[in-house]
């Protein structure tokens, strides 16, 4: 809640398109592993019972054997009926078109696979089977607090809300590029906390904004948080009244379903697009996000995708940031387009902003045996940081060894500020700071006299 109202939740806007969209392909695939054993019906052993996604992998290939016919059977029907059911109600004109498809093809499918195995005697695992289902609701329960345990637990507290308020935020975004929308990320984060904070009232543990079921709700025509409430309180009443019909639904329909929400969530086009067209540190960060996702888990791949991305993104910047001297008129005496530069001066362009990883390349200018002045035209410079100031600084004192006047021109705003605060500013004389690079070589003219 802190953080959604100190306003950090737009913080997710700095995490690159190449992340979301490798994290999400990820998590798909990682989905539809999760359900294969459902919808193959295998059976494994007492005591396994894997966790990480390759633990799943390598124990569906290991059991592939148990096999159950059957609940194949009942998988494909049910995705037979995700898949035909919304071609089927798009074909047929009028009223009745809008009506069959007013009915969420998941529910059919999951009626389907209840009638299949009730209806026919098929020996195939349900939620009934596998798990022991209550409606009871959860009770109200004041946990005990003090400040020793706050203080102990204070760490895990904040690495969870951390974490579970990028994976909300994340969920955020999977959807808005779903349906062409923005999302606001600072209440998102308010209502997340709050809803952690009731939960834990009931004995609830923490929870996040899930991407499979907020694409899954995108998918059934959700829009507005309305859709969110209306699914909490689906819920509520499926574990209060209906339970005992939930406890008939298969396995493999769930999983048939789950196969269809991590199809439609996973984003093939966009991935292909990116892998066809971006330059190939995108496609880095593409592939090691993705890869990560399914071989580790989401947390890591956004670290160290967001890791990758800001250090490929600054070898990008300081690539294009450049220190270049000037061609003189004697170089080239047909030019019109050079400026006469007064002798014994030198002239050095910045092109880009000035940040620690592009602020070495202000200690490679050379300055001649008889050089007077030299002239540091800035106009291109929109930012400046420390490290680079502090290049400025050292090169300042080489020029004040050297007996060399030092000019600046058209510095900006940010680095003016910048270097005011450092007394730069003071250091090389406010007379030294030229509004124009014309007004520059007056200067360095009048300073060589």
């Amino acid at each position: 809640m802190l953080m959604g109202l100190f306003r950090l939740g737009s913080l997710i806007r700095f995490i690159p398109y190449t992340i979301t969209t490798g994290f999400t392909a990820g998590i798909a695939v990682t989905i539809a592993i999760g359900q294969v054993k459902d919808f193959l019906g295998l059976t494994y052993p007492v005591g396994v019972s894997p966790v990480e996604t390759m633990e799943k992998a390598e124990a569906i290939l290991a059991h592939i054997g148990t096999a159950n016919g059957k609940a194949v059977a009942v998988g494909c029907a049910c995705l037979g009926v995700l898949v035909l059911w919304p071609l089927l109600a798009n074909r047929i004109p009028g009223g009745a078109g809008k009506f069959l498809g007013a009915v969420p093809a998941s529910l059919l499918a999951v009626i389907v696979g209840i009638f299949m195995v009730k209806g026919l005697k098929m020996e195939v695992n349900t939620i009934g089977t596998l798990y022991e289902i209550s409606n009871k609701p959860p009770m109200f329960s004041l946990p005990h607090v003090n400040f020793a345990l706050i203080r102990s637990q204070f760490g895990n507290a904040l690495t969870i809300a951390i974490l579970a308020a990028v994976e909300s935020l994340l969920s955020c975004v999977v959807s808005d590029s779903m349906i062409n929308s923005r999302h606001n990320s600072n209440m998102e984060l308010v209502a997340q906390g709050a809803g952690n904070i009731c939960s834990a009232l009931f004995g609830g543990i923490p929870a996040t904004g899930a991407i499979a079921r907020t694409a899954a709700n995108v998918k059934n025509g959700g829009r507005t948080p309305i859709s969110g409430m209306v699914h909490a309180l689906v819920l509520l009443l499926v574990l209060v009244i209906f339970m005992p019909y939930a406890a008939l639904i298969p396995m493999p329909a769930i999983a048939a379903i789950l196969f269809m929400v991590a199809y439609n969530m996973c984003g093939w086009r966009e991935f292909v697009y990116l892998v066809k067209t971006s330059p190939k540190s995108d496609i880095a960060v593409l592939a090691v996000t993705f890869g990560l996702t399914v071989v580790f888990d989401l947390v890591v791949a956004i670290e160290v995708g967001i890791v990758l991305a800001a250090i490929l993104f600054m070898k990008r910047m300081s690539d294009v940031t450049q220190v270049e001297g000037w061609r003189y008129k004697e170089d080239d005496p047909d030019s019109i387009e050079l400026k006469e530069v007064p002798e014994n001066t030198l002239v050095y362009e910045i092109s880009g902003p000035m940040f620690f990883a592009a602020a070495d390349k202000l200690l490679r200018i050379k300055f001649m045996e008889n050089t007077n002045c030299l002239i540091i035209r800035m106009r291109s410079v929109s930012a400046i940081d420390a490290t680079a100031m502090h290049n400025l600084e050292q090169l300042l004192h080489t020029c004040e060894r050297k007996n060399v006047r030092l000019i600046l021109s058209h510095v900006n705003e940010q680095p003016m500020k910048v270097m005011q605060k450092a007394g730069f500013y003071k250091a090389v004389g406010g007379d030294n700071f030229c509004a124009h690079i014309d007004d520059a070589l007056v200067r360095a003219k009048h300073l060589n006299k």
